[in-house]
C-alpha cells in the first residue's frame, strides 16, 4: 500500500509542477488553488509513504515520478524539446528507480 501511495504522490507532484504554469505566477486563482492544494496532497501522502519505506528511496523515487511525468507533460502539452538526449536521460532516471524499488 505504501507504494501505491507514494505513486499518488508523485502524480500530484506532477500535477502542481504542470500547474505552476497554467498559475501565471500565481496570479490566476482557480488554477493557483489547486496547483497548492496538489501540493499540500503531495507532501502529506509522501509522508504517509514515509513510515514504512525508506526515505531515501521514497524521496527519489517521488521526485524521480514528478521529474519523469514533468517532462513528458512538458513535451506534450507545452512544445518542449524531445531530444534523444532528454530522452535518454529520463531512461535514466526511470533505471534508478527501478533499482531503488528492486532493492527496497
Amino acid at each position: 500500500m505504501a507504494w501505491i501511495t507514494l505513486l499518488l504522490a508523485g502524480i500530484l507532484e506532477i500535477g502542481w509542477a504542470i500547474g505552476l504554469k497554467y498559475t501565471d505566477g500565481f496570479t490566476r486563482l482557480l488554477p493557483s488553488l489547486l496547483t497548492v492544494g496538489s501540493m499540500i496532497l503531495s507532501v502529506v501522502l509522501l509522508g504517509i509513504a514515509v513510515r514504512s519505506l525508506p526515505l531515501g528511496t521514497a524521496y527519489a523515487v517521488w521526485t524521480g515520478i514528478g521529474t519523469i511525468g514533468t517532462v513528458i507533460l512538458g513535451i506534450v502539452l507545452f512544445g518542449e524539446p524531445a531530444t534523444a538526449m532528454r530522452l535518454g536521460c529520463i531512461g535514466l532516471i526511470v533505471a534508478g528507480i527501478a533499482g531503488l524499488k528492486l532493492v527496497a
